[in-house]
């Protein structure tokens, strides 16, 4: 990416606090997430504005105008939509080098509301500007596009977990999938701390707070894990993955 794109961002919406300033611009080539972000193929200096978000503030609200795309840079972040009835239906969880705000595109609205689940930091682009060097930087548009059908397959994936999957199933493939992008970046994939609440794993997966509780336990008393509080370690994906297809095979048994 070259310097075309301005290294100055408006300030967010009446979302997270005004304390919640602009950092000084970030430096994608020093960036220890640069090998799992949105700009890592680009090869130059990062234009982007790094932004700090407090625990429990919201990036962006649904109905905002979109204006940014943000990458976490550090910390971890939930999006949600609101139900027809009311209720805070969590749609995704994102840690770093994830693009959060593409819900934004289609209408110039947010449809989604982005909370972080610890103190954050984003690295913010102005969609305008990334747009124009897209058309001048091929291997930028072609990562945006591959980063749009990852969510579209992500959505789809989410769809299939919910619509056929038992309760194990769904938070074996919870964890599994979190192990995974934890390791893609460096991290320990079988120890780590939950950022989010068994509630909001219920609410993502579809499931009651009492069923995610109990599936836990269940899956400790296995030895696939030990959970203390929110931290999960020794986590057997081997373990995981025989629960899953297991339950595959108990589910395929009872259509039959």
């Amino acid at each position: 990416m070259d310097g075309s794109i301005i290294a100055f961002v408006p300030r967010m919406q009446g979302t997270a606090s005004q304390d919640n300033v602009a950092c000084p611009p970030s430096n994608c080539t020093c960036c220890k997430l640069r090998e799992a972000c949105v700009l890592e193929e680009c090869h130059h200096e990062s234009v982007a504005t790094r932004l700090r978000v407090k625990r429990g503030e919201a990036l962006f609200r649904a109905g905002d105008r979109f204006r940014l795309l943000y990458i976490v840079h550090s910390g971890f972040f939930k999006t949600s939509s609101l139900t027809e009835d009311g209720r805070d239906q969590v749609t995704g969880f994102h840690m770093g080098g994830e693009v959060i705000g593409m819900d934004g595109i289609e209408d110039d609205h947010h449809k989604l509301t982005a909370i972080a689940l610890e103190d954050s930091n984003v690295c913010s682009i102005p969609f305008s500007a990334l747009e124009s060097t897209c058309s001048r930087e091929p291997m930028l548009q072609h990562r945006l596009f591959k980063l749009m059908s990852k969510e579209i397959v992500r959505n789809q994936e989410i769809a299939l977990l919910l619509g056929s999957m038992r309760a194990e199933e769904r938070v074996a493939a919870f964890l599994l999938d979190l192990s995974r992008r934890l390791q893609e970046r460096g991290y320990a994939g079988s120890e780590f701390h939950l950022r989010m609440t068994r509630e909001e794993i219920g609410s993502y997966l579809g499931l009651k707070l009492e069923t995610v509780s109990r599936t836990f336990s269940k899956f400790q008393e296995m030895g696939l894990f030990e959970v203390s509080n929110k931290h999960i370690s020794g986590l057997d994906r081997a373990g995981l993955e025989a629960t899953m297809e297991e339950a595959g095979l108990q589910r395929a048994a009872a259509r039959a």
